[in-house]
């Protein structure tokens, strides 16, 4: 080899390990910038998840530890906080006129709609103690035009809100998008559902969808409501619960106590996920009409 090619030859390696240096010092750097997205994003999930455990906290703390002694009815009801997303709230509560009892459920599809959402109930619910006698759909109505205007991007809301009279053992309702609710007639296996009677709140909402419907109640009926977070729960293979399986357990569970069929329903439902903690909120409220006694006071 002649002294020109191995002058040649170490100008070829000088380039090679010049281009090394170069690219170690880009190595480094690029670790450098993925160490600092690094620690960004850690402080970015901490920061997610405290608030999500703050909101789970908030929707525990809201939902009712304790129910009203309704003469002639017996609750059972369960809210769990979900892990990734939630914003359910339920409330059972007596009217003024005390022959009359509401029962409200509500779930959106994430923890601000489901802040507003709340934030409007409370809000609306002076003015319609104030309104006596006010029909279920106009409630509703009122919940829905303040909260629609304000709804972002894809978010969704849904909204079960019933009245039961006992003077008559009617309930009337009015349902908005994703509530599961069925009735099991007592002596009946098949179930009656009570379907909704409008879309799930969004943008686009048709107001001309809302309306109330009413359904006759029967000593040993029994209701039973379910927010969206127990049908969409998945198994390991990401098969969701879905509706049918609910109607199953439910069918299953008709000479069980309204806490037995609860038990039921989470139970199973926690068995098919693989979990005790779902991903997204869950509330449950299971009633049943134990007599169609009322006691009123007498005439003068």
């Amino acid at each position: 080899m002649t002294d020109s090619d191995h002058k040649a030859l170490k100008n070829q390696i000088s380039d090679l390990e010049h281009e090394l240096a170069v690219k170690d010092a880009e190595l480094h750097r690029y670790r450098l910038d993925l160490a600092k997205a690094n620690s960004s994003l850690e402080k970015l999930i901490g920061q997610v998840g405290q608030e999500l455990k703050l909101a789970q906290v908030l929707q525990k703390f809201l939902a009712p530890t304790e129910l009203p002694h309704v003469q002639g009815f017996e609750f059972s009801t369960k809210f769990l906080a979900g892990t990734r997303s939630g914003g359910d709230y339920f409330d059972i509560f007596e009217h003024e006129d005390r022959l009359k009892f509401g029962i409200l459920i509500s779930s959106a599809s994430g923890y601000s709609l489901s802040s507003l959402l709340l934030s409007v109930i409370i809000k609306m619910s002076s003015q319609i103690e104030a309104r006596r006698g006010l029909a279920v759909a106009k409630v509703v109505e009122l919940i829905v035009k303040e909260v629609v205007p304000q709804i972002d991007n894809q978010d969704t809301a849904n909204i079960f809100y019933g009245v039961v009279d006992r003077r008559t053992y009617e309930i009337e309702y009015c349902s908005v998008g994703v509530i599961d609710c069925f009735l099991q007639i007592y002596g009946y296996e098949k179930l009656q559902e009570l379907p909704p009677t409008a879309q799930s709140l969004c943008k686009d909402f048709d107001f001309q969808e809302l309306q109330g419907v009413k359904v006759q109640l029967n000593p040993r009926d029994r209701l039973v409501i379910a927010t969206e977070g127990l049908r969409t729960s998945q198994n390991a293979a990401g098969v969701m619960w879905g509706k049918q399986r609910l109607r199953e357990v439910i069918s299953a569970a008709s000479k069980q106590s309204v806490h037995e069929l609860r038990n039921d329903i989470l139970y199973a439902n926690q068995k098919y996920s693989g979990s005790e903690e779902p991903r997204r909120d869950q509330t449950l409220i299971v009633t049943e009409v134990k007599d169609r006694v009322i006691k009123l006071a007498k005439r003068e």
